[in-house]
């Protein structure tokens, strides 16, 4: 399993309105595993992959989604929203 949680957060909120979702990810995940994994198991098509490393020591993945695939409804199925 490639994505632990979806992240909750102000910022998070409001990328969903740029159709950007926003992912804790295992640490040793690369952008490629996360693409492949959101586009086979939860069919959407993704169009970027961005990561960075909190100061918690977890790994956020910010996932853009291509138009006609909303990020929110993804929150909303993740359980995030």
């Amino acid at each position: 399993m490639v994505v632990i949680r979806a992240h909750a957060s102000e910022k998070a909120s409001r990328l969903l309105e740029e159709n950007v979702i926003t992912l804790i990810v295992e640490r040793n995940a690369t952008k490629h595993q996360i693409k492949r994994f959101l586009e086979e198991r939860l069919g959407v098509k993704v169009v970027e992959v961005r990561t960075l490393i909190t100061s918690k020591g977890e790994k956020k993945a910010y996932v853009k989604l291509a138009p006609g695939f909303n990020a929110r409804d993804l929150a909303v199925k993740l359980g995030t929203v």
